[in-house]
């Protein structure tokens, strides 16, 4: 899957949705500073960070009572043992090709993990593992929801997802030919370039979607442009 970049003035047009929203960027904010920048999910603390921010995003994980199992913990601990060394850190725009698959390897391990045992098993999914992924390298991974993906992409596995990353390389490059030094002046808040690309992406399809936007869901991309 590829295609043109949108043109500048949706990016800007996204930001300004983004902009409008309170605290848009608190829990993110705030994830950073108990992080310190960088997340060590072999740390306790720093998994339950994850896991707050998370839910601040919609994910609706249920947290465990004291006395109960903990899957989330454990899981993603594990997780982390295998993947946490390799997970590229570069980037998106220098983003190479093993490292997305990389990335599309360590995200369908990630979704797998079990967060929810007893009756209803859940396992944390989808949009929750590139989130978890974003808030791990937030210049490198340009996350999606269930919308972003059946609009792009028409799957959300692995290989779905490397090609979300392959999409995100090309669009960060020629934002960057565009735009230049002038990138930080899209948004006007602390956000990387995936982020911002991905916030484009959130308000053409996923606000677009219920009719949030006030336009047609992805209207740009629907005039001829999907590539």
């Amino acid at each position: 899957m590829s295609g043109p970049l949108p043109p500048l003035a949706e990016l800007r047009r996204a930001a300004e949705v983004f902009n409008g929203f309170a605290n848009a960027d608190t829990s993110w904010l705030r994830l950073i500073q108990e992080t310190q920048s960088a997340i060590d999910l072999s740390q306790a603390a720093h998994r339950t960070i994850l896991l707050r921010w998370l839910n601040s995003w919609g994910c609706r994980i249920r947290y465990p009572r004291e006395g109960e199992p903990a899957p989330f913990d454990e899981g993603v601990r594990a997780w982390w043992d295998t993947w946490g060394a390799t997970l590229p850190s570069v980037d998106i725009v220098h983003l190479t090709d093993a490292g997305i698959d990389t990335a599309a390897k360590a995200y369908s391990d990630l979704s797998g993990v079990v967060v929810s045992a007893g009756r209803t098993r859940r396992t944390l999914g989808p949009t929750a593992a590139a989130k978890a992924l974003y808030a791990l390298r937030p210049n490198t991974i340009m996350p999606w929801d269930a919308a972003i993906a059946a609009a792009l992409h028409g799957d959300r596995d692995g290989a779905a997802f490397g090609r979300h990353l392959r999409l995100g390389r090309e669009w960060a490059a020629a934002v960057i030919t565009e735009a230049g030094d002038g990138i930080p002046a899209l948004v006007g808040r602390p956000v990387s370039l995936a982020k911002i690309l991905d916030e484009y992406l959130y308000v053409a399809f996923t606000m677009g979607a219920t009719g949030d936007w006030g336009t047609d869901s992805g209207e740009w991309w629907k005039n001829g442009n999907r590539g």
